[in-house]
């Protein structure tokens, strides 16, 4: 898959493509559906499948102390759309100018200009440009001038709502992981690169591989059973710990890993965490004993819920 940036035409352009527009945070059931017309309108039509996307979210750009927290980063975003086949990911820096673009603007800047879109595929309700002024009204009314048609996909329902990023955050704040997994169609995964810690967790038994999540609000706190992936490792069993360590004063959010029966040197390769379920909330203790026997307390809980 090839990642473009910004709406330079490309040679893409020149013979089309047929172009889904989203935020496509988490990727979820509804998401996925999207993707999956889009692939099937590039065979139908040969052209290359590409979507479209923004970075940062317009909701960050706006108003970014209360943005919601991110489900995916867009490295993760970029492989999973590589995984499902797409062609092309097109990133939209969203800033002050776009911003200010009206509807006709981002049609004929980006999706006629750079993309040279012949099929546009959409969400339901999808709303775009300045003051959210485009819908698919007006992309039907430029795509008689410029030689494209629209697509506008029904939602996709799990327990019979619809499928959402907002319900996917809801459940993963609310310690519900299997209502996130009904809406992933998969286990909720975070993933980074190892990086030096205070090695606090090896002094007291228990050797953490951490993980910055690089985020200004993690989408999921606590305690949790998870699998882990990477190099030489397939889904292994471990604990976790997402928050800011508040028992060490600590502030930024971080993600650590216990993997059980497992003591290497993790530092700098990168792991995919699947969390299964939640064990607890984090928090703080009067001593670094109270800490040890409750992370013995996590590590057997862990195992029983993963049968490890």
């Amino acid at each position: 898959m090839v990642i473009r940036r910004g709406d330079e035409s490309c040679r893409m352009a020149d013979s089309g493509s047929v172009v889904a527009i989203g935020n496509f945070d988490g990727l979820h059931l509804g998401h996925q559906a999207i993707v999956g017309r889009l692939l099937l309108r590039g065979r139908e039509e040969r052209l290359p499948a590409a979507v479209l996307t923004f970075e940062p979210h317009p909701r960050e750009y706006f108003a970014p102390v209360a943005a919601p927290a991110r489900l995916m980063r867009l490295r993760d975003k970029a492989e999973m759309l590589a995984a499902l086949g797409v062609d092309e990911l097109r990133v939209l820096r969203f800033g002050a100018g776009i911003s200010r673009w009206d509807g006709a603007t981002f049609i004929e800047r980006v999706l006629v200009g750079a993309m040279g879109a012949k099929r546009i595929v959409i969400g339901e309700g999808f709303r775009f440009g300045r003051g959210r002024e485009g819908d698919i009204t007006l992309l039907r009314s430029l795509g008689m001038t410029h030689g494209f048609d629209v697509e506008e996909m029904a939602p996709v329902e799990v327990g019979g709502q619809r499928a959402s990023s907002t319900r996917v955050r809801e459940a993963l704040a609310g310690g519900r992981l299997d209502e996130a997994r009904a809406l992933l169609g998969h286990d909720y995964r975070m993933s980074g690169r190892v990086v030096s810690g205070a090695q606090l967790g090896r002094r007291l038994g228990f050797p953490t591989a951490n993980i910055r999540l690089h985020r200004r609000v993690s989408p999921l706190a606590g305690i949790f059973a998870v699998r882990v992936s990477g190099p030489s490792l397939m889904r292994h069993p471990g604990v976790a710990s997402v928050g800011t360590r508040p028992a060490v004063g600590g502030s930024e959010w971080l993600l650590e890993v216990h993997l059980f029966d497992v003591d290497r040197n993790l530092y700098r390769q990168r792991l995919w965490v699947d969390f299964i379920a939640r064990i607890r909330d984090e928090i703080a203790y009067d001593d670094l004993g109270a800490m040890t026997a409750q992370m013995h307390r996590d590590c057997a809980r862990a195992r029983e819920l993963l049968d490890a």
